[in-house]
């Protein structure tokens, strides 16, 4: 299945080959003109800081908070995210995947990095990374306690293979002490890594 091979613009010190031959070509081309680092700043801090984590947190909360919208979100994840207004690049198809008492769900993208950007935001650099592409499929549960999450023994860990066609979001579970929060405050207690499942939900004591 074919995937998109994206490669992001950082400001990581440790480049990876293909990002420091992509850091290479910006340079170039902003010498010739022909692209105005400004323009690449202002697309970067868009994905990082306004369309970034804080969208699919709004997600989350709305999920945890409307039960119909939670309905809606686990049958039609592409509808119920876009009715916020939360679509784009690499976010058109989607599918919602909630954990609960027995399940805890993982996302990867074990041939590249395809990624919802439009609901979280750039990808982080491990997410690229081929250790954690091949480990979370071969061994999920080492991988999630190396991120610190570590699961009881008898929960199943359902690994979820992004492709080009079809990203993923995790609804993590929502956290006890947090009845009758409103959304904006819920959404608090939603991370990015809870959202691809390499975390989990803060509890109310430590948002």
């Amino acid at each position: 299945m074919p995937h998109d091979h994206d490669h992001d613009h950082h400001h990581d010190n440790d480049l990876d080959p293909m990002d420091a031959r992509v850091r290479a070509l910006e340079t170039i081309l902003t010498q010739k003109g022909l692209i105005d680092p400004a323009a690449i700043d202002a697309i970067v801090d868009t994905y990082e800081t306004k369309v970034g984590p804080r969208n699919g947190a709004r997600v989350v909360a709305r999920a945890w908070s409307d039960p119909d919208y939670a309905e809606w979100l686990k049958r039609d994840a592409t509808a119920a995210i876009e009715s916020m207004s939360y679509t784009g690049r690499q976010g058109e198809h989607m599918q919602a995947v909630f954990n609960s008492d027995d399940t805890h769900n993982l996302v990867v993208c074990t041939l590249c990095s395809c990624y919802p950007w439009s609901v979280l935001g750039l990808p982080p650099v491990w997410y690229k990374a081929p250790p954690y592409r091949s480990r979370a499929v071969i061994d999920p549960r080492g991988v999630l306690e190396e991120f610190g999450v570590k699961l009881p023994t008898e929960k199943k860990i359902r690994v979820w293979d992004s492709t080009a066609e079809l990203r993923y979001l995790v609804v993590p579970q929502r956290p006890a002490g947090a009845e009758g929060w409103s959304e904006d405050k819920l959404a608090g207690l939603v991370t990015r890594d809870s959202m691809i499942g390499t975390g989990l939900a803060l509890e109310p004591g430590a948002a």
